[in-house]
């Protein structure tokens, strides 16, 4: 494929929009940016909620491509996680449809499989097929995130890249993201194979670094063209000093949504 130029990126002012906002320039792309909140620092980004059908077909319109953060991104009120990450996600893909837009990749989540137990051998990894658990109605939303980038590639053509985000931040916050963590320059490399990498029809990869505990099957991500640079093992010294050793009975340890599967909303 082509690499997009104009891409629209939604939830510009999030944690993650904001660190992808100082890195996918680099690649050559040439950022719209959208987000319910205004954009620091950048005075032409669109204010406006991903719902606002009038206000989000302008926004797509013109677009080679668009990557799709906006969202809420912790567990909440099943109505606020309707309204943001179901009704508002599917505003993007039927933007997407009417306006021509054939690529888009949608930052779906782990906690889409948050209640699969993690494997015991060490040496196993979890492989992209594994059925939806979700640990919250977040991780639902992202189940139907990925159910409905399934229908627009089959149906409609839109086709979509879906990745399961794991931890992206600077840093691991703690000794489990030592296994989840993807860091903004790898996050940054993953967002850019996704939307060059050709004839994706529907794809669901993990998005996380080389990291040394890692449990995720990466080779989908690979086969994307996507090489992390970046491993969590350089902070393991400094986690385990603060944090101490996992507790491999909690589940933290034992699931793949952590203390995700205990929220409440």
């Amino acid at each position: 494929m082509t690499a997009p130029r104009t891409v629209l990126l939604t939830g510009a002012a999030g944690g993650v929009g904001t660190l992808m906002r100082e890195r996918l320039p680099q690649y050559g792309y040439e950022l719209r940016l959208l987000d319910a909140a205004p954009v620091e620092g950048a005075p032409e980004a669109i204010t406006a909620d991903i719902r606002d059908t009038d206000a989000l077909l302008a926004a797509v319109r013109g677009v080679d491509a668009i990557i799709h953060l906006a969202g809420i991104s912790l567990e909440a009120p099943f109505e606020k996680i309707l309204d943001s990450n179901i009704e508002g996600t599917y505003s993007i893909y039927e933007a997407a449809r009417a306006e021509g837009v054939r690529r888009v990749v949608y930052a779906s989540s782990n906690h889409a499989v948050g209640f699969t137990p993690r494997p015991a051998d060490p040496a196993e990894k979890v492989g992209v097929g594994t059925a939806p658990r979700p640990d919250t109605y977040y991780g639902v939303s992202k189940v139907f995130g990925e159910a409905l980038a399934s229908l627009y590639a089959d149906k409609y053509g839109v086709e979509t890249v879906s990745i399961r985000i794991g931890s992206c931040f600077p840093e691991p916050r703690s000794v489990r993201m030592l296994d989840t963590w993807l860091s903004p320059d790898d996050c940054a490399r993953l967002l850019h194979a996704a939307l060059t990498a050709p004839d994706v029809g529907h794809t669901v990869v993990y998005g996380l670094s080389a990291n040394t505990r890692a449990w995720w099957d990466m080779e989908p991500a690979r086969a994307l063209g996507y090489e992390p640079q970046d491993d969590s093992e350089v902070f393991a010294e400094k986690m385990i000093a603060e944090h101490g050793e996992p507790d491999h009975d909690s589940v933290d340890h034992r699931l793949l949504g952590g203390h995700f599967t205990t929220m409440e909303p």
